[in-house]
């Protein structure tokens, strides 16, 4: 992250422009529009800056810049169309410790001013940088559309009653769920758009006295195997409604960037070999956040029914009658196949697919036999401490030593890497990655090459 997101209050507070053209203009309108105590400083000023002179808007600088000009500021913008005198500002700013913001040369200004979507007091600010400013305006053009006018009466109706919900709802989790129903309602969003401040006023009194969820819930999500593209929309809306997120080292950082910021992380990871939480201890840490009235989402790396254990989390829920959902994720198989270039079926290759755990505690319920057949995918999750067992069973078991193998480390992510071969070579290949890794048999894997574009 280049700048740190923050809006300022600046109402009252004194601010210095240098310019008087046409882009100083446009930083004027801003800080005007903010409130500020605005000076602006320049040899020659636009029509505009007259004006709001006369209007006692702003005060006039008359002359080249001085760094007496700073004094008692809080922020200053350079806006000049000399660069001399840009970098001038800057260095009197800085070495005062003055926030100041440069036109056209952010990659040196202490502040950037971003795009604005104004729904007062809703804002919305967008911005690239500096890098890209047509892209910033661009997206804050799309964000203009989506977002209503009457947002901007709908966060001040729910400012006046922050107060009451206070000591309305004793929890932060009723809380919560009295204004996820205020901000969704239909009815009252209407009633704001069409100007009614009265009934909007009895729609509210209403939401006050609808009864609130008592008791908890846990929703499974699956996070996808790593790409947070991958997400599900539905996975979204609920890791950002969650009091309690549940999640494991499968899913990636940028999933868990996407969850709410106010809510409770609990880490418990999993790894080969070492088992940082029982499973025993995952089932009753779920049921006990969600008995104490929480939402809970339980996070898990692809899908949660897919070798994720999630059936067994929800069996511990439904004994005890704790609601539950699930939501489906895209399991690794279908991610990484597809992020490698390797179709998990084709016509000419494989007309059937098998998902298999690589654990192989139970050996003996593994149909080797039917595992080393023709025409099918076979997929190993988790099965890289066990890759020579594999290549050993499937070879033993009549499956020929040339068949494609690939090796997905870190699948679907920006670090995903992919090593391949023939399952003679199946060992020695699971000593090239990492987990975690998802092995690949069949001869699809050889279309590889032809189907893969990075």
């Amino acid at each position: 992250m280049d700048y740190f997101p923050l809006f300022c209050r600046l109402q009252g507070k004194r601010c210095l422009l240098v310019g008087g053209g046409d882009v100083a203009e446009r930083k004027a309108r801003l800080l005007i529009a903010a409130g500020a105590d605005l000076y602006a400083g320049a040899q020659h000023f636009s029509p505009a800056f007259h004006q709001w002179a006369a209007n006692g808007e702003l005060t006039l600088i008359d002359g080249a810049f001085e760094a007496g000009w700073l004094e008692a500021c809080w922020l200053v913008v350079a806006a000049t169309n000399d660069d001399a005198v840009n970098q001038q500002v800057a260095a009197a700013a800085e070495a005062r410790r003055i926030f100041c913001n440069l036109v056209d040369a952010p990659e040196q200004a202490s502040a950037i001013m971003p795009s604005l979507i104004d729904r007062s007091p809703l804002m919305v600010a967008v911005s690239s940088g500096g890098r890209a400013p047509v892209l910033a305006r661009l997206l804050r053009e799309k964000i203009e559309a989506m977002l209503p006018q009457h947002l901007g009466q709908l966060a001040s109706l729910a400012g006046t009653l922050r107060t009451r919900v206070k000591q309305r709802f004793a929890s932060l989790a009723q809380r919560r769920y009295f204004w996820e129903r205020f901000f969704t309602s239909d009815r009252l969003a209407q009633t704001l758009a069409n100007g009614d401040s009265a009934k909007a006023a009895q729609l509210a009194d209403l939401l006050f006295s609808a009864e609130l969820p008592t008791q908890g819930e846990v929703t499974l999500v699956g996070a996808g195997p790593g790409d947070a593209g991958l997400l599900t929309l539905k996975g979204l809306q609920q890791i950002q409604q969650a009091d309690v997120i549940v999640y494991d080292r499968l899913v990636s950082e940028a999933i868990l960037n996407l969850v709410r910021r106010d809510a409770e992380r609990i880490f418990v990871g999993k790894r080969a070999g070492h088992h940082c939480v029982p499973q025993a201890e995952i089932n009753q840490l779920l049921l006990e956040q969600a008995q104490r009235g929480k939402r809970v989402v339980r996070l898990k790396g692809g899908d949660p029914f897919i070798f994720g254990r999630g059936g067994e989390e929800l069996e511990t829920l439904a004994q005890h009658q704790v609601p539950f959902s699930v939501v489906p994720g895209v399991t690794a198989a279908s991610g990484c196949a597809a992020y490698s270039g390797i179709p998990l079926t084709h016509r000419d290759h494989a007309q059937s697919v098998r998902l298999v755990t690589g654990h192989l505690q139970q050996d003996n319920a593994l149909e080797w036999q039917k595992l080393a057949a023709e025409q099918q995918t076979l997929v190993f999750y988790m099965g890289l401490a066990q890759a020579a067992h594999i290549q050993q069973q499937l070879i033993h078991h009549g499956m020929r030593t040339d068949m494609p193998v690939a090796l997905v480390e870190n699948g679907t992510s920006t670090q995903q890497r992919v090593v391949s071969g023939t399952l003679e070579q199946l060992s020695e290949l699971a000593q090239q990655v990492e987990s975690p890794s998802l092995i690949i048999i069949g001869s699809v894997v050889s279309l590889r090459d032809r189907l893969r574009w990075f």
